[in-house]
């Protein structure tokens, strides 16, 4: 059956998710989580970007449209805004800055100012 991924999951194919995880377990950021993992913050944060959401409102409804399709940018459900202010307020942001860093400085893409690539 062949089906079609979306632009968004697209996007996030680009991050390694083993590496991503690799870091996760290295800065001890999921230690107190009890379902809502730092992917799942993650997705919801580039969401944010993406979308120009400007309220947690914004971003949990933007997330919960999209039907049962979240399992395949790997949440299992559509965060609540109070779980999304929870996180952000008490997870540290060094596991998406060393993320980053990290994953910038191998990919074309994620590195617009050392090629010609631009995404």
């Amino acid at each position: 059956m062949k089906y079609n991924t979306s632009l968004f999951g697209q996007i996030l194919q680009v991050i390694p998710r083993r590496r991503f995880a690799q870091i996760v377990r290295t800065r001890k950021t999921e230690r107190h989580s009890k379902g809502f993992t730092c992917w799942d913050e993650f997705v919801s944060m580039v969401f944010c970007h993406l979308a120009q959401s400007k309220s947690l409102r914004e971003i949990s409804d933007g997330l919960a449209v999209t039907c049962g399709k979240l399992v395949y940018l790997g949440m299992r459900s559509a965060p609540a805004k109070s779980t999304l202010a929870y996180a952000n307020a008490h997870r540290t942001c060094e596991v998406y800055s060393t993320g980053i860093t990290y994953m910038r400085s191998g990919h074309p893409v994620l590195n617009p100012i050392s090629t010609a690539c631009v995404l």
